[in-house]
């Protein structure tokens, strides 16, 4: 997981500044002899839509974001070396549907959170779910994902019903110390419940069957069972779970509580890609096996 401090000064107040004193410079140097014409050409940058004009908000040109680059499909390095992933693709189009300037950074993932706070960027876009505690820190965008629990176990497990009656003593693997594992512990508690210190040796041990299923975030676990490493071994079982006091109200973009501009923006950005359905266009860009 993952760099690049932003400047302190905001970079809209940056061009303004630089835009001001190239006008001011123009309208000197041309004055004379032709000074009544320069001043009546109409000024090309009124017909420019800048983002929050529309809306009643200040004017931007630039979003700053801030995600981590270890966290794939959601937000990686591909193969060239390139920033990418569902999130920065989404992030762009926000951009471009606000008519913005767009500024992804790269943090560790603990330090995402105190660098928004922090004034550092505008808002940032890494997957985070709305929680309780999270709202203690910042604010939130509307949600434009939901990662629910699944089950997966065995194809050839005769059992497909998901209970906590049906999964009775069965030793279900979790990854340690997540909200997967207090899930299953407090819904399925006749059920063996199998820690393990990470997802993957959670999985390692359903394919070696030392466990009857696992519990984990959908993606993950779609992702792997339509890869390599699970050797066509399993599927998906019951599900999906969406208790937001085990799993989030959703993901949103996190920005700060000072600032209820950039999330009306965002928000109305959102809504119209989802209206004209970019957004879908985008999730199925990186999730072309339905997760639900």
């Amino acid at each position: 997981m993952l760099m690049v401090n932003p400047p302190a000064l905001h970079l809209a107040a940056m061009l303004r500044a630089v835009a001001a004193g190239i006008f001011a410079l123009m309208a000197v140097l041309l004055w004379l002899p032709a000074g009544a014409h320069a001043q009546e050409e109409p000024d090309a940058t009124k017909d420019v839509p800048v983002a929050g004009e529309s809306d009643g908000t200040s004017r931007r040109v630039v979003v700053r974001f801030l995600t981590e680059g270890d966290f794939p499909p959601f937000n990686f390095y591909d193969e060239d070396g390139s920033l990418a992933g569902f999130n920065v693709d989404l992030a762009r189009a926000l951009c471009s549907e606000l008519n913005t300037a767009c500024d992804i950074k790269v943090r560790p993932w603990g330090e995402l959170l105190l660098a928004l706070r922090r004034g550092d960027a505008d808002a940032v876009i890494a997957s985070h779910a709305v929680t309780p505690q999270a709202l203690t820190e910042v604010d939130f965008t509307d949600r434009y994902f939901q990662m629910p629990g699944r089950f997966a176990g065995p194809k050839s497990a005769e059992q497909t019903e998901i209970s906590p009656e049906t999964l009775e003593s069965k030793r279900i693997g979790v990854a340690r110390n997540s909200p997967h594992e207090a899930f299953v512990r407090t819904f399925f508690r006749s059920s063996a419940v199998r820690p393990f210190e990470n997802p993957d040796l959670a999985r390692d041990a359903l394919l070696q069957g030392q466990v009857d299923y696992i519990f984990d975030d959908s993606v993950s676990l779609v992702f792997w069972l339509h890869g390599t490493a699970s050797k066509r071994c399993c599927e998906l079982k019951g599900g999906p779970y969406l208790e937001p006091k085990f799993f989030g109200d959703g993901m949103a973009i996190a920005v700060p509580k000072t600032d209820s501009q950039i999330k009306a923006m965002l928000n109305g950005a959102l809504a119209r890609l989802r209206a004209d359905g970019r957004l879908e266009e985008i999730t199925e860009r990186y999730f072309p096996v339905k997760i639900f």
